[in-house]
């Protein structure tokens, strides 16, 4: 059912991709490249990012599509249980790169990417391919994830069939981010996040007075299951641990946030994953009140068949106000969307050029990154398809998938910066058998829906990933004494 005509949709989606473009094409002017961006200027914003600019983008990243929609998801189906476990680990996976990002600074300062670190500390070529696999399948997945629910939230609102609103959206974050590379993503990010909170602070507001204020939003606190103690042991044991290692595990498998650790001015780093973090939480926190209010049986909310539960908040907004609001709430979520959409492209490239091609100079390096960009939006374009014809699958089942597949690096990255024992022997075997095993195993959990399963592949898979470091650890220099 659609809420706005397809031609408003249309003109919505060109002026949402004008204003985009036009505010990356102003700013590279400003910076006066005049054709000679550089490698470091293209990949790193020549290392000169400070911490306002630097935390606005960390956040902007971050909240993509599960921040936007899942946060809501799981404050409507598991009330305030939901929502804590959602945005505690979101929060802290942030907070933990304040520690990160110093760290991989002070060990390869004029580096690009973590596997490219990785590669420098294990000095081995099967570690750093192992390690390809994930870091450049994250940056697919998040590119999907984008398209899949930025798609799916515009085909929703306005009748626009999905295979066509989808490859939109993809030419749209495509030309910004292709004019200067990961300078476009921040500068883009800023504006964006400027926009989420402007247009938050005047919607949601107008929602929660609509609907009856704080008593309509506590009346739904403990969403559709009715749990309203926030440490509820049944949503803490299905939905914590596997959300909180896999949120965690793919903040440390997101090449977007080291990217922005080599970005970012190294004395700055701390403050600025500090002020990200604080920015991120403030999102999926005033967003989940549109899950409670969905979940008050007294407003009469609920889905058309056949939508995705994930898009409850739109519907909530939909229902409660007029459409010039609801205009507004979609050029929020998709501003949320396409800054992450972005940054995947900007990571994406920053792999390829430093750890594929390895391009060291110039134009050659700006040239492969612009490829990397088109070659990882057009598959990432192919997976969202291909995915609209699998039944029953959803935005959750993309957003916990990859996670876990991050998960399988996550123990050996943290070591790897804090560890002097870790050989290349326990991270090669122990990230290749929670790959051959502990994923296909957590995708059949999901299938068969157990949540012990689920939870007990998620644990295998840090759990073996780990012992293999310990166990296989750098042999000690024993000197005998005759």
């Amino acid at each position: 059912m659609a809420f706005i005509s397809q031609a408003s949709g249309y003109w919505f989606l060109i002026i949402f991709g004008i204003c985009m473009i036009l505010v990356t094409y102003f700013f590279s002017k400003w910076k006066n490249y005049k054709g000679q961006q550089t490698k470091d200027s293209f990949l790193v914003a020549n290392r000169k990012v400070g911490w306002f600019v630097g935390g606005a983008s960390i956040a902007a990243s971050w909240i993509w599509a599960p921040a936007l929609f899942v946060s809501v998801q799981m404050a409507y189906q598991k009330g305030i249980a939901g929502i804590f476990w959602f945005t505690v680990p979101n929060v802290v996976a942030l907070l933990i790169f304040a520690f990160l990002a110093p760290k991989i600074r002070d060990k390869l300062p004029a580096g690009y990417t973590l596997p490219q670190y990785i590669k420098h500390k294990l000095k081995s070529n099967r570690v750093h391919k192992v390690y390809l696999f994930p870091y450049f399948l994250y940056q697919l997945m998040a590119v999907t994830v984008q398209l899949f629910a930025g798609g799916g939230l515009v085909s929703l609102l306005t009748g626009i069939p999905l295979t066509i609103v989808m490859p939109i959206l993809a030419i749209i974050a495509l030309t910004y981010t292709l004019i200067s590379g990961l300078e476009a993503s921040l500068v883009t990010d800023f504006v964006q996040l400027a926009m989420i909170f402007t247009i938050g602070a005047v919607i949601l507001p107008l929602v929660w007075s609509t609907a009856g204020g704080s008593a309509a939003i506590h009346a739904g606190l403990g969403g559709l299951a009715g749990i309203r103690n926030m440490f509820d042991p049944g949503v803490a044991f299905s939905f914590g641990i596997v959300t909180s290692i896999g949120l965690i595990a793919g903040a440390i498998s997101d090449q977007q946030y080291w990217q922005r650790s080599f970005a970012i001015k190294k004395q700055k780093l701390e403050k600025a994953f500090l002020f990200g973090a604080v920015l991120f939480a403030i999102v999926p926190i005033a967003l989940s009140t549109l899950g409670f209010l969905a979940a008050n049986p007294a407003l009469g909310i609920s889905l058309a068949a056949g939508v995705d539960v994930s898009m409850i908040g739109v519907q909530t907004v939909a229902q409660l106000l007029p459409g010039w609001a609801l205009f507004l709430f979609v050029v929020m979520l998709l501003c949320g969307l396409s800054s992450t959409l972005d940054s995947g492209l900007s990571a994406a490239s920053s792999l390829w050029v430093t750890d594929v091609s390895k391009s060291k100079f110039g134009k050659g390096a700006v040239s492969s990154a612009r490829k990397a960009m088109v070659g990882i939006m057009v598959l990432g374009l192919s997976v969202a398809l291909g995915a609209l014809y699998i039944p029953g699958f959803g935005l959750k089942h993309l957003w916990w998938v990859f996670n876990t597949i991050a998960a399988c690096v996550m123990v050996p990255t943290v070591l790897s910066l804090y560890w002097k024992k870790l050989d290349e022997r326990g991270v090669f075997w122990g990230v290749l058998t929670a790959f051959v095993i502990g994923i296909p195993l957590f995708i059949y959990s999901n299938i068969i829906n157990n949540a012990t399963w689920i939870v007990a592949s998620t644990l295998f898979i840090v759990g073996v990933s780990t012992l293999f470091c310990l166990v296989l650890k750098k042999r000690e220099n024993v000197k005998l004494v005759v």
